[in-house]
């Protein structure tokens, strides 16, 4: 810790334990029933606390107190109430155990903002305010508040080296509402005691308990959101990784490079002070700063030898070009000055710009020195790699001339410990394909063809000049730059594939693509094209059974097998397929293997190896952009879906219903809404248990939406609670409905329990009679829910509930 926050930190502790100290020495009560209640009330008010979002801390809404300590009792009652809380706040169930002087501290800090606030809302200067009491409360609670906090904040900006300001802004500046309620919470109190007596204070527990259950459901949002936003970040450099990759797929070495520029610029960046923000750039700089390469012919690229004058002016073309497509992407941060810069020099000799000295971006002037680095240690084209002291011993000799000298001075010192760690994400992250071969005799006999692909027939002794090959080389790379660049532009996993099968046409020959994804222990189609569409998208294969089964289970692609063999196909006269050869990889993610990839073609042995390699470059690309758009399935599922009953929950409940009504008011037609709740539902957890219970409410769903018309929309609102939306229902046709929905609950329970255990009341509500919108609906519903439920507890109230309807609408 540095030396100025154990400073500060010790003041605050010797100032708010001497006043704590000086108050409780002359401590007395002049109503000890009194202080005894409040201090019964505050203590478990302290329990009520949330955690802090970006920082370790938490907060309770034992402030409440405090403020009404400051209005109704003298100073050291009120610092003994308010320590108090401070303490139980910090040993009650904490999520790491605090140490003597975070626990010194809090108190301390507590101690002094007890003292402000009381000093300024009893201060001689604002006799004048004696009779505005809510102004006096909004001034202790303000100073509390900002002493509080304040003295919080500092501790975290001494600590991290951050700003004050910015610390407070953003981790309590947010809460300052919370602290003007409980301040009306006090003067209301205040002004009862007056009037009724001290008493009425009892009934503030269930208030604060309120403003604790608004701050959790606040900080909980708060903490989705950022969650949301960092899977995403991950989810866009993960993306990003996986377009560098593409780029450089045509070389393993090219992407042993990337690991190592970005893992040494990161760590140079860290020491010299970068901000998270220009970390992010960096990061995404170290991938993409040699993309503009895309705009260099290949066999300038890969000369062996030395570049020629004019060869060197158009390879200096792609730094340049590189910032021109970074440009198209609009990063959140600045990526493009550093792609575009990462050639410049200090003395003013590189390019394209010619910048000099700090003009250069520093992402640029690191990123310059690592590139360097590592086109020194790596072999190239042209020369074998350097040994590291060499390389050392040049970089530091341009420092000042080729190099900023405070990057070098950085990596001179941290050398060793960065190649380590280069080397070590190196290993973690080599190909596992690239010893990949297909050995004659691995697959299954039953129907299989030769695993050892043969030429085509159309292609043997036709002589390929070279000119076709390099063009078909470019082509191939410029396609899967595509493809990988396709592959990160959709969550949607429809959309994914779909885009997949368009661009393999482009690369190789298939009558008919399937992809299938992996459930458990079973593959299922989840997308299929061509020939024979109905016949695969109909399979279910188990894990190790027929082509793609044993696929999936062993790891390994087949080349020309028989596509009749999958499961479904073998032995069954009514499935006859046209195809004659099949070609199937496995998909391998981050968790393993998530599908298979499978291409069939009418003729026999029609594919080949370059298909087998290209499929195969393509596959890990694949199955990252498929897990990625199952999770995101998944995400968008989890959002709109309850979790237990797989209906729609209560937010995808007002889309639809905001959106029927939209509808109706269109068309003109009616809409009723029912709101429903289990009755005796609450006893069946106590007697039988809650996964019974759960139980009960999953049958229930399921048979409220066997219940719906085809256009109508159930939805689990919370609880025991459901509500369902009937687009077109007229008031006459309610009471059926209701008898429907009701026979359809008691037959659920029943069908769990084998006993009639629980039913149903309703409460329904019309469009437009009852509202003009979802929440008016809703509302009128809910309440002739409840009047049906209380009806339906009185002792002579056979029949009531379906009645209900009728008889609110005859009153009305």
């Amino acid at each position: 810790m540095p030396r100025a926050a154990r400073v500060y930190i010790t003041g605050i502790i010797l100032t708010g334990l001497g006043i704590l100290a000086a108050a409780l020495w002359r401590f007395e009560s002049r109503d000890p029933v009194h202080y005894l209640c409040y201090l019964l009330i505050a203590a478990p008010a302290a329990a009520f606390k949330v955690s802090l979002p970006t920082i370790t801390g938490t907060m309770s809404v034992s402030f409440v107190f405090i403020l009404i300590g400051v209005a109704q009792l003298s100073l050291p009652e009120t610092l003994g109430l308010g320590c108090l809380a401070s303490l139980i706040q910090c040993l009650w169930k904490p999520r790491k155990r605090p140490t003597a002087g975070q626990v010194s501290f809090n108190t301390a800090s507590i101690a002094i903002a007890i003292a402000v606030s009381y000093l300024l809302f009893h201060s001689p200067w604002l006799q004048g305010l004696r009779n505005s009491l809510p102004v006096l409360l909004l001034l202790a609670a303000s100073s509390y508040f900002v002493v509080n906090t304040f003295s919080v904040a500092a501790v975290i900006a001494l600590t991290e080296g951050k700003q004050v300001g910015k610390v407070w802004r953003e981790c309590y500046f947010w809460s300052f509402p919370y602290y003007l309620v409980g301040a009306a919470i006090a003067g209301l109190l205040a002004v009862a005691e007056r009037y009724v007596g001290w008493q009425t204070s009892l009934l503030v527990l269930p208030v604060i308990y309120v403003i604790y259950r608004s701050y959790s459901l606040y900080l909980g949002r708060l903490e989705a959101e950022k969650k949301h936003v960092e899977e995403m970040a991950a989810l866009h450099l993960r993306t990003i990784e996986a377009l560098a990759l593409a780029i450089d797929a045509k070389d393993y070495t090219t992407h042993d490079h990337l690991r190592r520029v970005q893992i040494y610029a990161l760590e140079i960046a860290t020491d010299l002070g970068f901000s998270e923000t220009d970390l992010k750039a960096l990061r995404t700089a170290s991938l993409l700063h040699d993309i503009g390469k895309l705009a260099v012919p290949e066999h300038i690229i890969s000369k062996p030898g030395r570049l020629t004058p004019e060869e060197f002016e158009k390879m200096k073309i792609h730094p340049g070009v590189g910032a021109e497509i970074l440009e198209q992407v609009q990063f959140p941060y600045a990526v493009t000055p550093i792609v575009r810069s990462h050639h410049e020099r200090w003395d003013g000799t590189g390019y394209p710009d010619g910048l000099r000295g700090e003009a250069i971006p520093i992402g640029a002037r690191v990123l310059t020195v690592v590139d360097c680095l590592d086109a020194l240690a790596s072999n190239r084209q042209y020369r074998r790699a350097l040994p590291m002291d060499q390389v050392i011993q040049k970089i530091a000799s341009e420092a000042g001339k080729s190099f900023d000298p405070k990057v070098v001075e950085v990596l001179l010192r941290r050398h060793v410990e960065l190649e380590q760690l280069a080397q070590a994400q190196v290993r973690q992250t080599a190909n596992p394909l690239a010893d990949l071969k297909i050995r004659k005799g691995v697959a299954p006999a039953a129907g299989f063809e030769n695993s050892e692909p043969k030429l085509r027939p159309h292609l043997e002794g036709t002589r390929v000049d070279f000119l076709s090959s390099i063009g078909a080389a470019r082509a191939e790379v410029q396609m899967l730059f595509e493809l990988a660049s396709d592959l990160g532009n959709s969550l949607s996993l429809c959309e994914t594939l779909s885009v997949l099968a368009v661009r393999l046409r482009r690369l190789m020959p298939y009558d008919s693509i399937a992809i299938y994804l992996r459930r458990h222990d079973t593959l299922v189609p989840e997308f299929v094209n061509g020939e024979n569409f109905r016949l695969f998208s109909a399979l279910e294969i188990p894990l190790g059974q027929g082509l793609s089964g044993w696929v999936a289970e062993n790891r390994q692609p087949i080349v020309n097998g028989n596509p009749s063999v999958e499961p479904g196909y073998l032995n069954d006269p009514s499935k006859f397929s046209t195809l004659r050869s099949a070609l199937a990889v496995p998909l391998e993610g981050v968790s393993g293997v998530v599908g298979v990839l499978a291409l069939y073609h009418a003729e026999k042995d029609a594919f080949t190896k370059d298909h087998l390699r290209i499929l195969l470059a393509v596959s890990s690309k694949l199955a990252l952009s498929i897990e990625n758009a199952l999770k995101y399935r998944q995400a968008e599922s989890s959002a709109t879906t309850d979790a237990l009953t797989g209906l729609p929950n209560a937010r995808s409940l007002f889309l639809h219903l905001d959106s029927e009504l939209a509808r109706s008011k269109r068309a003109k037609v009616s809409l009723a809404v029912l709101v429903c709740d289990l009755d005796g539902f609450k006893q069946l957890n106590d007697r039988l248990g809650h996964l019974v219970g759960n139980k009960v409410l999953q049958q229930v769903a399921a048979a409220l939406k066997r219940a719906c018309r085809e256009y109508d929309y159930a939805a689990r609102m919370g609880g025991d609670e459901f509500v369902v939306v009937l687009p077109g229902l007229a008031a006459d046709g309610v009471e059926a409905a209701i008898r429907r929905f009701s026979s359809a609950a008691v037959e659920a329970g029943f069908q769990v329990c084998g006993e009639s255990v629980v039913g149903m009341s309703m409460g329904p509500a019309l469009y437009p009679e009852d509202g003009e919108n979802a929440e008016q609906l809703l509302a009128e519903a809910d309440r002739r829910m409840y009047k049906c439920k209380l009806r339906s507890r009185l002792p002579d109230s056979s029949g009531l509930p379906d009645l209900a309807y009728s008889l609110e609408h005859t009153v009305q």
